[in-house]
């Protein structure tokens, strides 16, 4: 695959995600090309986009940020003719991406990048529908929302060739993303797999009667969630164990203790009084607050704790 600058990308599907991808897009400087199948799809990305604009001018806008650059097409395949990189984010199922991804084989340009936005799904479960060039399909995977959160999850299929997973990486990282490699497939990826473990300790904390769902997000928005914000599990273990670091941490007591807890651990079922436990316990943590400004506020702190980490050389 020749390489080429990236400055021409489309996005397949314009969802939650999609229409972010967008904005961030945008708001770096890229032409975009964009499309979705739903009913009014358009009008609907250009007022997401216009939304989140003032959170990303606020972050800085890069040279040539324009919303004019947006275009939008009617098909898949319209909108990958002669871009530089396709982000995908379909529908989680494997039938659609294996058709989506045929078209836009057939599409895209033989040296563009395509890769997909997925949460769960491995690049190797549909990259073989791509006759063509197989080898340029990547994981691209977002936390929401991608406009003001930097990771991206950049890994490949069997298929898939290094050195596309490493131009990946490169083009997400000049744009200002933080992007970490998979050094091989695994369902979820990563970041999804570590929130998921959480979940379910979370589900069985409240299943079992230890504290309810208010208590349980607090423990996490008031304690360790602070620190996680800053600091990876690792590293904030190695601070804990003062001198001697993770090392000494897990080779002493609390390693121990550590250990031990691995098989207390619950195993929460999944089933409807569980959902409707946790639904109601979330209606009453939020009866006294306005979830509009909720949101709101979220994201400007957001915004500012990105930009302040991002000021903060220190961290890593």
């Amino acid at each position: 695959m020749t390489e080429r600058a990236i400055s021409k990308v489309a996005v397949i599907g314009t969802g939650v995600i999609g229409a972010s991808w967008v904005s961030n897009f945008l708001a770096q400087g890229l032409s975009v090309g964009a499309t979705d199948p739903a009913d009014g799809a358009e009008a609907r990305l250009r007022a997401a986009v216009d939304a989140h604009w003032p959170a990303l001018t606020e972050i800085g806008l890069a040279p040539g940020a324009d919303r004019g650059r947006l275009t939008f097409h009617p098909t898949p395949e319209a909108a990958a003719e002669g871009v530089d990189l396709v982000q995908e984010n379909g529908p989680e199922r494997v039938a659609t991406k294996r058709t989506l991804f045929a078209a836009l084989d057939e599409a895209a340009p033989a040296d563009a990048i395509v890769a997909t936005s997925t949460s769960t799904i491995m690049v190797s479960e549909f990259q073989d529908a791509c006759t063509r060039h197989p080898e340029r399909v990547v994981l691209a995977h977002p936390f929401n929302p991608p406009h003001l959160i930097p990771l991206v999850e950049v890994g490949g299929g069997s298929a898939t060739a290094p050195e596309v997973v490493a131009r990946a990486i490169e083009f997400y990282r000049a744009i200002g993303k933080h992007p970490i490699h998979l050094k091989r497939e695994a369902r979820g990826h990563v970041s999804n797999r570590l929130q998921i473990a959480l979940w379910k300790e979370a589900f069985h904390i409240v299943q079992s009667g230890i504290a309810s769902v208010e208590d349980v997000d607090a423990a996490i928005a008031h304690g360790p969630g602070l620190r996680w914000a800053l600091l990876g599990p690792f590293l904030n273990i190695h601070l804990s164990g003062g001198p001697g670091g993770i090392r000494g941490l897990l080779e002493g007591p609390l390693g121990a203790a550590t250990t031990g807890m691995f098989g207390e651990l619950g195993q929460p079922t999944m089933d409807q009084a569980l959902i409707d436990q946790l639904s109601e316990g979330v209606a009453e943590e939020l009866a006294a607050h306005d979830v509009e400004a909720m949101i709101e506020t979220r994201n400007r702190l957001l915004v500012e704790l990105v930009r302040d980490k991002a000021a903060a050389r220190v961290l890593p």
